[in-house]
Parts: C-alpha cells; structure tokens; sequence
C-alpha cells in the first residue's frame, strides 16, 4: 500500500514581515535576481472583470472616433460621364474637380437631383472618364467654364492620424497582443526565452513561522539518526574538518512511495536552518537538448552563492537511470543523459569547503546508475522502510494532533492492524476516519470510526447491489473455503475478517492479517499463502463440482507467489539457488539480469505447476474432510453477512492458536472474490 508522508507540519501564525510564506510553512526567500520566488497569484475575479471591462470601453470608443472620423467625408452620386457631367459643365454648376486615373470626384454649385426620380437631391458626385474620350477637348471645356482643377488624389482624406490609424491599427494591435503575452508568459516562465535555462528551483529558508523539523517525522528513526551527522556537519563544520572529515556530497533517500522521504529532506534543512532549494528531477529536462544541464550548472551556481546549503532533487530516476540501459536506443546523446553528466559533472567538482549538500530521493534505486552511486557523488545511502508496529503508533500521534480522539481509541491497537502501511496510507486512515464521525455527527473520533476506515481502504466501499439466492450462497462457500483453509494451515496468518458483502469489484473478501510485522518469509509461509487463495476455488469444487469466474484474483496471487519462490528465491529443488527471474523494476537487458534458455523457462513453468498442483490435492484433502466445518461457517455468513475473528472461529467450531512470539510478518492478504 502507498501511504502518506511519515509526518504532517502545522504551520503556526504567521506574522506580517513582507516575506512570501510557503504554504508548507517556510519564508520563500528569492535569489538576488528573483529566481526562486514563489509563483505569483492570478488577480482576483473581480480585478480581472473590471480590467477586461476598461479594455472594452477603451475599444469602443476608439471605434466611434473612427466612425466619426469616416463618417465625415461626404457622400458621392455616382453620375454618367456623358451627358450628365459635361451638361452640368456646359451649364457652369461644376465648381471643382480633382481626378486619378480616370476617376474624378467634383461639386456641383447648385444641387442636382439625379437620378430625376430620387427623392434627394446631391451636391457631390463622381464619375468615369471613358478610354476613347478626348482629353484636350475636357481639359479645354473645364478651362472655359471656370472649373477649378484640384491637385489632391481623390483617394486622399482624412487627417494623417486617422490614415495611419486605418493602415497601421491591426497590426500594432497584433504586435502588442504578442507583446503582452510574451510578457505574461515569461513572468509565469522565469524570464521567458531569456531565463530558458536557468533553474526552476524553489528556495526555502527559515522564517519566523514553525519550520519542519526532526519532531514532525515519526515512524523511521533509523533513517533520522543517519541524517543527523548531515544536520551536525552543517551546524558546526569545523569540529569535522580540523579532524580531517569530508561530510557526504550526497545522501540518496531510497524507499518504497509514501515513507517520507521528501519530508526528511525538509527535516534535514530545518534542523540545519540553512537554505533549500527544491527541484523535481522531470523539471530538468526540456524538449531542446541541452537545457536541463544548463538549468543544473544554474542550480548548482546559486547553491553554492548561498552556501552552507541543501540541493533536494526528487524523483532522481526520471533523470538518473541507467545509461546502459540506453545503449542503442537513443544513440546517448538525447536530453535526459546530458543532464545526467552534468549533474555527476558538478558533484564532482564540489569543494568540500563549500557546504553544499546533495539530497535527493527515489522509489527505484536499483535503476539507477552506477556513476551516481559511486563514492564523492552519492556516496551514502539512506533507506526508508515501511514503519513497524511501534513506528506506525508514532505517526498516528503525529496525524492526531489536532483530531478529536474519543477514549475507547487506542492508536497503538490500531497500529496493529495496519501492516504494510507507511505514512501517506495512516494520514488518510485518519481523514477517512474523521469524515465518517463527522457524517455520523459524532463529536469525537470513536474506534468503531477507526475500524470502519481501515475496512473501507483494505476491502473497499460496499456496493448496495442484489445479488440472487444462489450466488449469495456460492459466494458463502468460497469465501468460508478461504476462511477455513487459513484456520486449519499451520503457519497460515490467522482469519480477521469474513464477509459476503460486495465491495469495489469482489463480490465477498476474506481478510487474513498476522500478529506481529514480518521481514522475512520461509517455505512453509508461502505454501500456506498458495494454499489459502486455493480455498475458495477448491471449495466451489467440492460443494459444487464446478468452478466459476470468482477465483481471477486469487489465480493470480498464487501464481506470482510459486513463480517467485523459483525463480528470485530458489525454493525449488530443479532449478536451485539460480535467478532467473528479474527482480521488480530490472529489465531483462539491465545489469545484472539475463534471458533464461527455453529450457530454464519451460523448467520453471513446470515446478510452479507443480507446487500449485500439490497444495491444490492437499487443501482438496483438507475441505473434504472438514465438509462440517464449512457448512457451518457458510450458514454463520448466510445470516450475519459479516463475521470478525472470534465469530468466525467459533462458526468454523476452530480453536485458534496462540500467537507466536517473534514471529514478525508483514502485510495483511485480501482475497477477493470477482463480480
């Protein structure tokens, strides 16, 4: 399961100094030129409606000047060259003319009605000189007459303002529309194409609000003890280095999602109170190869002006996996492996006077490269496990601060019943929790709240669906075949829970969970677990000599764990000690890891069918000879639904043992029967 971070800061009040304040508590210090500083937050809605509403008030009355501006000009008659024109000459009612072409525009002396229906008469016209007409003789005719011959182009009015506005208006309004969002883009961008490589880094310092510390991470005191010579190192440097001691260049924080990695890292700068800069790997890395290393040098050149300082890279295996692993594909030279070499570039060329310190985490630290590994670059190592028991308690105290506890809540039983769980997993237990007492209108948090919580993450929501007698009872049988397989298998982790109430996608859930944590796993464990999801199948096959879809999910489980047990664990007597499956996240060409023949692979699908096929007779054996046992079980569920461990015991008529001492287990297993 993926759980929470492993603590939770409250940040406290925060006074007025003029700082930006982080949300996670922290004072946002910017670097001297601005790159750090928190993103800047969109005006408000009603700042952007009326800045939208003066912009059109501003365009609207620019296009009324306009209007009026081209409304001003007079309006023209259109009238024959001949005989309305010349006439109009000949009678001398043509004050003055102006021509381009053989376009001319004039004014008559006295309005003229034309056509001789219209309504209005005209005191402005224009017409057409023909191509065959005589010039000399028009240009003799206007002499004549006294008509005054304009030098201005008839296309020409206006004011100068209003003809630069028509000709160059659309585009400088184009122009500054690119302007204003190249701008706004940049800003949002850090410094647009100019600040295209520099770091998207954000900068933490200590402010006079409550800071993460060591006391907000609970559950992973291993991890905290090795982190503190980091914390020392950065508050008094001196005490190692007169002895000749180099602290670490980088500390690795590897762990399952959910354990608290990053909320170490930013323990670690709180307890130091130097500045941290936090950048997730993927920022990096751009589509324009080459920018990632050039927003690493700019990471590193400011963490090293601001020095003693944290450099926290998250997520390093988007950019540090294995170059061999490329080898052929990318041809080596793509984005991602040039910020690699520029990050083991600048690791190197640390001085160890600088007091810049490299964190950086991940969930896949087998995948990465070994260069990055190797002393004088991350040169230690920090895993963050999944919590114990013990650990578990601690973070549900942390996650309860503030969450009013009723006194039947006990955290540390609780903590018990949560294996497999990490930090992310307890923090939402909690809120689930606390929104179930708050739809119950309870003014406290009660166990049975706990309880209900825990049930809807593990099992899932129950589903308000009908389901017909017959199915009801099938799914009876399968999920008491489950039940009753784990009672009576030595070593099989004992029964919490039955039910035949659908939830998610199963139609009934059997839930088995062991008394203490486990860290290690013998033969004897995994075959009862193999046996166990066999139950409901075998069960099915015994009451009703056929079997139906229900029994996916535990095919599955039961697969990968006798696969496992040949091929990574060498539990097997044909294939012996040999890997020859890869682990989790390694790919058959990584190092380490190689094809098995057709042999070897045919080998290995033969010892999982038979170990599959050997618990398969023996849990076949054991349901047929307990048939009373299962009826009982099954007639329990049929009229409760529902039954926890005692009731379940004593339906089955199985004396449970007595847990045994030491003997750790991790994990609880669900098996689920498909819709």
């Amino acid at each position: 399961m993926r759980p929470p971070p492993a603590g939770e800061h409250k940040p406290g009040r925060v006074e007025d100094t003029g700082d930006h304040q982080h949300p996670s508590g922290w004072r946002v210090s910017p670097a001297p030129d601005g790159r750090g500083s928190p993103p800047r937050k969109p005006p408000p809605m009603s700042q952007m409606v009326k800045r939208f509403g003066v912009f059109l008030l501003i365009l609207l009355g620019i296009n009324i000047w306009l209007s009026t501006q081209v409304s001003n000009t007079p309006s023209r008659a259109r009238i024959p060259y001949s005989p309305t024109f010349l006439t109009q000459v000949e009678h001398n009612n043509v004050s003055s003319i102006s021509s381009k072409g053989e376009t001319i525009q004039g004014d008559f002396r006295k309005a003229v009605r034309y056509p001789s229906n219209a309504k209005h008469t005209v005191t402005h016209f224009d017409t057409e000189v023909p191509t065959f007409a005589n010039n000399n003789q028009l240009s003799a005719l206007l002499q004549q007459h006294g008509v005054t011959v304009n030098a201005k182009s008839v296309t020409q009015g206006g004011s100068v303002l209003l003809n630069i506005l028509l000709g160059f208006g659309p585009t400088l309004v184009i122009f500054g529309l690119i302007f204003y969002f190249a701008r706004r883009a940049s800003t949002q961008a850090g410094g647009g194409l100019m600040g295209f490589g520099r770091s998207r880094a954000r900068r933490y310092e200590e402010g006079t609000v409550q800071r993460v510390t060591f006391n907000d991470v609970a559950g992973i005191d291993e991890a905290k003890d090795e982190l503190s010579e980091i914390v020392d190192f950065l508050r008094n440097p001196g005490k190692y280095r007169r002895l000749g001691g180099r602290i670490p260049r980088g500390v690795l924080l590897a762990g399952p999602p959910g354990t608290g990695k990053t909320l170490l890292a930013r323990a670690v700068a709180g307890e130091a109170r130097v500045p941290f800069f936090s950048m997730s790997a993927s920022e990096f890395v751009e589509i324009v190869v080459g920018v990632g290393a050039s927003r690493v040098r700019d990471l590193f050149q400011q963490a090293k002006q601001a020095a003693p300082a944290i450099i926290f890279i998250d997520e390093l295996d988007a950019i540090g996996r294995s170059r061999a692993a490329s080898v052929g594909l990318s041809g080596g030279n793509d984005e991602r492996e040039q910020t690699l070499n520029q990050i083991l570039t600048e690791m190197d060329g640390f001085d160890p006077a600088t007091g810049v310190i490299v964190l950086a985490a991940t969930n896949r630290a087998e995948i990465l490269d070994q260069a990055l590994l190797r002393p004088g670059r991350f040169d230690r190592r920090v895993d963050v496990q999944p919590p114990d028991r013990d650990g578990r308690r601690k973070i549900l105290e942390v996650h309860t601060r503030d969450v009013p506890l009723a006194s039947d809540v006990d955290l540390g039983q609780i903590a018990s019943t949560t294996q497999g769980m990490v930090g992310a997993d307890l923090a939402n237990l909690v809120n689930e929790a606390a929104l179930l007492a708050a739809r119950r209108n309870h003014d406290q948090v009660t166990l049975a709240d706990f309880n209900d919580a825990v049930e809807k993450l593990i099992l899932g929501t129950e589903r308000r669906i009908l389901i017909g007698p017959r199915d009801r009872e099938r799914t009876a049988y399968h999920e008491s075949g489950h039940a009753l397989v784990g009672m009576l298998t030595e070593g099989a982790d004992p029964v919490r829970k039955v039910s035949i109430i659908p939830r998610g996608p199963a139609l009934g859930v059997t839930l088995s969970a062991p008394e203490a944590d486990r860290f290690n796993y013998d033969r004897q464990y995994l075959v009862g677990r193999i046996k166990v999801a066999l139950g409901g199948r075998v069960a099915e096959e015994v009451v009703y000599g056929d079997i139906t879809t229900g029994a996916e999910s535990d095919i599955q489980q039961l697969t990968e764990i006798a696969r496992q047990m040949v091929g990574r664990w060498g539990m097997s007597d044909a294939i012996g000690p040999i890997a020859v499956i890869p682990s989790d996240g390694q790919a058959p060409w990584l190092p380490g890891t190689s094809t098995p023949s057709e042999t070897t692979q045919r080998l290995v699908d033969e010892e999982v069918r038979r170990i599959v096929e050997t618990a398969h007779q023996q849990v076949t054996e054991l349901l047929t000879s307990n048939r009373d046992k299962l009826d009982g079980l099954v007639r329990a569920l049929l009229e409760h639904e529902t039954l926890d461990s005692a009731a379940a015991y004593a339906a089955a008529g199985v004396e449970r043992a007595a847990p045994a001492e030491a003997d750790p287990r991790v994990g609880e297993v669900v098996h689920r029967r498909a819709t």
